[in-house]
C-alpha cells in the first residue's frame, strides 16, 4: 500500500520539527512559532531552552495543575476546544453539528458488537488541540485500562473547515483507541485521533505503538492489570490533534460545553 499524501507530508515535517538546529537559530524558530501561533509560556520554561521545535510542542508543565481529586469529578484530559459534545443517537456521535458518524466504526473491528453497543445512547466528547495549545494528555479519571487498538490511517487536518467537509474525517484518520473502565465498573473508550504535520500520538504505557509510520494493519495490546490514576500523563500529540471521548450510557453527567475553551484539570463532568 502506497503512503497517502497526508503522511508523507506529516513525516517530512516531522522531521523539520525534530531537527535539532544551532542555538542562535532554534531561538528565531521557537520564538517565532509562540509569536505566530499565541502561546501561552507562563506555565512552561522559556521557548528558547527547547532544543526542538517539537519538544516544545510536547513541552511538559513546570508544575501540576490543581484538580479535584473528589472521585466524582470527571476532568478534562487536555488543553482543548470542545469542538462538539452531547448524546449518541444509538451509535450515532457528532463530528461537527450537522455533520455525524458512527461510533461502531470510529472504535473499528478489534471490539465485539457487545464491546461497542456499551456506548450506544451514551454520551459524547470532541476535545480539539490546536497548534497553539498544550500538547500533553492526561487521564480524566481513577481507570483500568483493558484494551488499547491502533489503526493506521490517513493525516488529514482536524480543524474546523476539514470537519465542516469532509464526511467520517475521524474514521478515515489514524487513531489509538483506549478501552477504559472507571471505578464503578463503567466503560468509556478514549480515542486519540491524528492530524496533519507530524502525526504521532505518544502513548507512554505502550511504547510499541508507532503512530505515522509504515504500519498498514491494526495492533491491537490487551490488559490484565493496567491501573492508571487521574491526572496521569500518558502521552502527548506532536502538532495538534483530536480526543473523543465516548461513555457508556448512565456514566457522565454532562454539561452543555460546545465552543468553550477548557484546560487540562478542570472537571467538566460528573461521574456517576
Amino acid at each position: 500500500m502506497s503512503k497517502h499524501i497526508t503522511s508523507a507530508i506529516s513525516q517530512n515535517f516531522g522531521k523539520f520539527a525534530n531537527k535539532e538546529f544551532s542555538k542562535w537559530f532554534q531561538k528565531i524558530v521557537n520564538n517565532s512559532y509562540v509569536k505566530l501561533m499565541g502561546l501561552d509560556m507562563s506555565e512552561f520554561h522559556t521557548p528558547s531552552s527547547y532544543k526542538s521545535l517539537n519538544a516544545l510542542f510536547t513541552r511538559k508543565l513546570k508544575e501540576d495543575r490543581k484538580y479535584s481529586l473528589d472521585s466524582e469529578a470527571f476532568i478534562s484530559p487536555c488543553d482543548s476546544l470542545v469542538s462538539a459534545c452531547g448524546g449518541l443517537e444509538a451509535d450515532f456521535s457528532h463530528q461537527i453539528k450537522g455533520m455525524r458518524y458512527s461510533s461502531d466504526e470510529l472504535l473499528g473491528e478489534h471490539f465485539s458488537d457487545d464491546e461497542k453497543k456499551v456506548v450506544h445512547h451514551g454520551n459524547f466528547i470532541n476535545f480539539y488541540l490546536s497548534p497553539k495549545d498544550y500538547h500533553r494528555y492526561h487521564i480524566p479519571t481513577n481507570l483500568k485500562v483493558l484494551r488499547v487498538v491502533h489503526i493506521p490511517g490517513k493525516l488529514y487536518p482536524v480543524n474546523f473547515p476539514s470537519l465542516r467537509k469532509r464526511l467520517n474525517l475521524f474514521i478515515e484518520n489514524e487513531r489509538v483507541v483506549l478501552m477504559c473502565e472507571n471505578t464503578s465498573g463503567k466503560i468509556f473508550y478514549m480515542v486519540l485521533v491524528g492530524a496533519l504535520n507530524v502525526g504521532v500520538m505518544q502513548v507512554s504505557f505502550e511504547p510499541k505503538i508507532k503512530t505515522n509510520a509504515d504500519a498498514i494493519v491494526s495492533t491491537v495490546y490487551d490488559y490484565d492489570e493496567l491501573y492508571l490514576n487521574k491526572g496521569d500523563d500518558f502521552g502527548c500529540f506532536e502538532m495538534g490533534s483530536t480526543i473523543v471521548i465516548l461513555a457508556e450510557k448512565g456514566m457522565l453527567e454532562l454539561e452543555d460545553l460546545v465552543g468553550k475553551d477548557i484546560k487540562y484539570g478542570e472537571t467538566i463532568a460528573k461521574n456517576v
